[in-house]
């Protein structure tokens, strides 16, 4: 690796901060991912026009109106311009593919650390769900030890009344000699 792949650092909240769900799945936008590598998003896409077969849906795909509007109140719109058309929007594996697409030493060190992000957000994922079924289980012992506690609360309290019922207590303690021959 050269000077000037290396020099390329992002910080992983920029990542994060261009990083959506649609479809249920996490994609970037082709002007995000333009602006990341520093081209324009024209001839992002003219690139990946270009290379259009190593592009299925599920590596990219155009955005419905409702989506786009959905997306658009979420994201700061420029003060200038727009797009004319709808985006493109790139899964994973279609970022990974653009690697392959842009051949400039940006884009392969931008891939490398957006790679490294996806894996971090899917191990993030994994880590929140296994921890979720960790506290469903400690919710089901502490479930169970209530019940055991309230068991045994509900046989001290027969045994009170047991007790209190007859209205004769018997003293308990350590009795004197003298107190056992009164007996």
């Amino acid at each position: 690796m050269n000077k000037r792949t290396r020099a390329v650092k992002l910080s992983d909240d920029v990542v994060i901060s261009k990083l959506y769900l649609v479809r249920g799945t996490k994609v970037m936008m082709d002007n995000d991912l333009a602006e990341l590598y520093k081209v324009t998003t024209g001839n992002l896409n003219k690139a990946v026009a270009r290379n259009i077969k190593r592009f299925p849906p599920d590596f990219m795909f155009q955005l419905t109106r409702e989506e786009a509007n959905e997306l658009l109140k979420v994201i700061p719109k420029p003060k200038w311009g727009g797009t004319r058309k709808l985006p493109f929007v790139f899964t994973e594996q279609g970022v990974a593919m653009l690697s392959g697409v842009l051949n400039s030493e940006r884009a392969v060190a931008v891939n490398i650390q957006i790679m490294r992000l996806f894996c971090k957000v899917r191990q993030y994922i994994i880590d929140t769900t296994l921890m979720g079924f960790e506290l469903e289980e400690i919710k089901q012992k502490v479930s169970e030890q209530d019940k055991t506690i309230l068991s045994i609360i509900a046989y001290i309290e027969s045994l009170h009344k047991a007790d209190s019922s007859t209205g004769k207590r018997r003293k308990i303690g350590y009795k004197l000699p003298s107190e056992t021959d009164q007996t």
